[in-house]
């Protein structure tokens, strides 16, 4: 085994396939794992893919926020059952993991930037199953580092960018919401810091996003400007969706913790951005 070997868990995902990408460029033997043929929940597998690498990083999740609602067991298998499987495997073979998590277990009633040791406080099915796999992978005692981002968006999946230019391209008038707040975050930008975090093996939680924090509306005109989309832009309230999930209205982190870690400081969310539209 390749002492500086890493197995990926998600690799096709939107944010593993940037894992994959970056480990390439900075010389990580990286392994990856995804259905059809691995299969996070099935113990047999995942201690296969465990023993495969000196290191794990875990982007494997169930992350259909709506769907989560019906689908709460199935959520719960994939984003916490097989996590505390994942950290008793790793614990019983000494190996680091690298779990990934989400700004969706806060409530985001807060007034400011959620930081590390704010308590959690999920508002939905998904988030309740977030937090439930970091607690047990805490509980497993494996050497380990969660890593809650938020906002994501990359080439290799469906996102609100890729979602809006779509819906942009097919109405003359669309509704984004202005209240809710965060970070857009390049999935290229997180595999980048997950590249450090691998040379590294810090322990612990960790807050990641892009520098900088805007509306869901102002992100959408930001998009839609720079491609120069012709279309009708109104803001609205969360309020005015008949959904059948409720999201935080304030996903902004604090990231002075993992900042310490870090070999250049967090590019602002529009230099990706702008990066990103301009591939499209």
């Amino acid at each position: 085994m390749d002492k500086q070997s890493v197995a990926i868990l998600g690799a096709k995902g939107m944010l593993g396939s940037d894992v994959l990408l970056a480990c390439q460029d900075q010389k990580i033997n990286a392994v990856p794992f995804d259905l059809p043929d691995f299969d996070i929940t099935n113990t047999n597998q995942l201690e296969n893919a465990v023993s495969k690498a000196s290191a794990v990083v875990n982007c494997a999740a169930y992350t259909n926020v709506e769907k989560a609602e019906s689908e709460n067991d199935l959520a719960y298998k994939i984003n916490a059952e097989a996590v505390s499987k994942l950290g008793q495997i790793a614990k019983r073979a000494h190996k680091w993991v690298l779990h990934i998590s989400t700004d969706f277990v806060f409530d985001g009633s807060s007034k400011r930037p959620y930081v590390e040791s704010d308590e959690p406080n999920p508002i939905n099915a998904y988030g309740k199953s977030k937090l439930a796999g970091e607690q047990l992978l805490i509980e497993s005692r494996c050497h380990h580092c969660i890593m809650r981002i938020e906002w994501t968006y990359g080439t290799y999946g469906r996102n609100f960018v890729t979602k809006l230019i779509e819906a942009a391209k097919n109405n003359r008038e669309l509704k984004v919401v202005s209240d809710q707040t965060g970070s857009p975050t390049a999935t290229a930008e997180v595999a980048k810091v997950i590249c450090r975090l691998l040379q590294r093996k810090p322990e612990g939680l960790f807050h990641f996003a892009n520098a900088g924090f805007i509306s869901r509306f102002d992100m959408a005109k930001f998009v839609l400007d720079k491609l120069n989309l012709k279309v009708e832009l109104n803001s609205c309230q969360s309020s005015d969706y008949k959904t059948a999930v409720k999201r935080p209205l304030n996903s902004c982190f604090n990231c002075d913790k993992i900042k310490a870690l870090l070999a250049e400081p967090i590019a602002p969310w529009q230099v990706p951005l702008g990066k990103f539209l301009e591939r499209l």
